[in-house]
């Protein structure tokens, strides 16, 4: 992908305060910096020592979960990164965990050290009346990196369960947010969702093929990437494409 759609990891680093939570082997919190107890609704979580899955959205626990079991060691069927991200109302959190060790090399804990790099994938959205904001990059992981991508080059994004797959010309990207979370966030003039599974780049279509009852798309770019577009959509789809009446 080009310089464009790609931000460096660093840039992240030293432009944002860094949240950082003390977990010990129970996953209880034990200790956080200031900044981390601004963003954390800390408040409303008393007493403080609880699980650190009650400072997140349900829909984001079992992520949080997986990445501490990935941490902690434990045999996983699939080797995730363990620097994830996570959407809450109005954030979004790149978060990375690590293990605490003693000196034999025993668990003992975990430091939970997140960034809201909000700035950094959104703008506002002057057309809405609440504080909506709009992605303008898409966050995705690879290899403990990475790397924002522009939204004007994602060609479609697949739902791969919890998380999603996102196309772009250079190929397919891991992003820990759900299909839902994208879809609330992607500015729906561009991205329209068309299947459960799917949700596709007005700009990216080449055109519509129709196999029997079914209707696909095809991709600028991957002509090999057959999007299936869902009964209930194909009218509301064609529409979008300025092709009301047309056969």
């Amino acid at each position: 992908m080009g310089q464009a759609g790609v931000q460096s990891p660093l840039y992240v680093f030293e432009k944002f305060d860094a949240g950082i939570v003390l977990l010990n082997k129970r996953r209880e919190v034990v200790g956080m910096n200031d900044y981390a107890r601004s963003v954390l609704p800390v408040d409303r979580m008393q007493p403080f020592d609880r699980f650190v899955l009650d400072f997140h959205p349900e829909r984001s626990r079992a992520k949080v979960n997986f990445m501490l079991d990935q941490a902690s060691g434990c045999p996983v069927a699939n080797n995730l990164p363990m620097t994830m991200i996570i959407n809450i109302p109005e954030q979004v959190l790149l978060i990375k965990v690590s293990r605490i060790t003693d000196a034999s090399q025993r668990l003992t804990g975990y430091a939970l050290v997140f960034y809201d790099v909000t700035q950094i994938v959104s703008q506002d959205d002057p057309s809405s009346h609440a504080s909506a904001r709009r992605l303008n990059r898409i966050p995705t992981v690879a290899n403990q990196k990475i790397a924002f991508v522009n939204t004007t080059d994602v060609c479609c994004i697949e739902s791969d369960g919890h998380y999603c797959r996102v196309l772009t010309p250079e190929g397919w990207h891991f992003c820990n947010l759900s299909i839902s979370d994208l879809e609330a966030r992607l500015d729906p003039e561009q991205f329209v969702r068309v299947h459960r599974r799917f949700i596709v780049r007005l700009g990216a279509i080449e055109s519509l093929v129709r196999d029997g009852s079914k209707t696909r798309i095809q991709l600028h770019r991957h002509p090999k990437v057959a999007v299936p577009v869902s009964r209930t959509e194909v009218t509301r789809l064609r529409e979008r494409l300025g092709l009301r009446g047309k056969t």
